[in-house]
């Protein structure tokens, strides 16, 4: 099968505030920083048993790879688990569920004093920690994030693959319309690039994280993750700062999604397939408008 064209992301031990600025922040490049994490408190505290003590009686989101439900609104979960409960779900080998976007602060606070903030020149939201867990093979649909952030994305316990693409390669991504999702069928470990032809235009960068590593991926870029193993990552948000990408991220937030929701809710299911229908659609027309 033919293979997407994929490059590796740049990986570095260490970097300072002032070059981390010049050589990722302001060209908008993404960069793995190894063992980024040594100096917290989470890099040798943080294990999977480690954190089911700590919110042993916490409930706690669940999402799966289910194809889009028109029933429940955007990133709405499908179920709910104690967090100790699911933790033993994952070690016991199962990985259906994922945890994703989990606001560890705002319910084990105690938590917080894990980790240190990273001065490399972007202002974090820190009060928004966000905490994701995966058992082995579990995967997250290729998207970008709602609000455009910049994000510094910690990983914890085993490993987790990354495939990012820029949003210049969002024409040829099969972008589902008033959303942040590609085509959720779509393998980007195998893709079938018969049927999704315009993945050979997209440049891929691709990393596998390791305990402690983190991932830059600045605004708007789009990542697809594949949990190799059972495990969890930490990512810090910073408020886009490119005016375009400030002023989507707004009406993602206020407009878009309100309006998917609306939809979702009058028309059902019908609303998930003529988008889905759309997402092929506006890719056939365009390469037929550069023939």
């Amino acid at each position: 099968m033919e293979q997407l064209k994929t490059i590796e992301i740049e990986t570095i031990n260490d970097i300072n505030k002032q070059d981390f600025v010049k050589k990722y922040y302001k060209p908008q490049r993404p960069v793995v920083i190894k063992a980024a994490a040594r100096n917290w408190p989470a890099y040798e505290k943080w294990t999977l048993d480690y954190i089911k003590s700590k919110g042993r009686n916490k409930s706690v989101p669940l999402y799966d790879n289910k194809p889009v439900d028109a029933s429940k609104k955007v990133n709405e979960p499908v179920a709910w688990m104690k967090l100790d409960e699911y933790i033993d779900y994952l070690l016991s080998g199962k990985n259906e569920y994922r945890i994703f976007l989990y606001n560890f602060l705002k319910e084990i606070p105690e938590l917080q004093s894990d980790i240190i903030y990273p001065d490399l020149g972007i202002r974090l939201f820190k009060s928004l920690p966000m905490l994701f867990f995966g058992g082995a093979g579990s995967k997250v649909f290729m998207h970008y994030d709602i609000d455009l952030a910049n994000i510094f994305h910690y990983h914890f316990v085993g490993t987790k693959t990354a495939i990012l693409a820029a949003p210049d390669d969002t024409p040829n991504l099969y972008h589902v319309p008033f959303s942040t999702i590609s085509l959720e069928e779509i393998d980007f470990e195998n893709p079938d690039i018969q049927k999704y032809p315009a993945l050979k235009k997209v440049t891929f960068y691709k990393a596998t994280l390791q305990h402690g590593d983190m991932l830059y991926m600045p605004e708007g870029w789009w990542h697809y993750m594949i949990y190799n193993t059972n495990g969890f990552s930490l990512s810090l948000r910073g408020i886009p700062t490119h005016p375009k990408n400030l002023l989507e991220a707004i009406n993602n937030v206020f407009v878009v999604r309100n309006f998917d929701n609306a939809m979702r809710k009058i028309f059902g299911q019908e609303w998930i397939h003529y988008k889905t229908k759309k997402a092929y659609e506006r890719v056939k027309e365009r390469e037929l408008q550069l023939v």
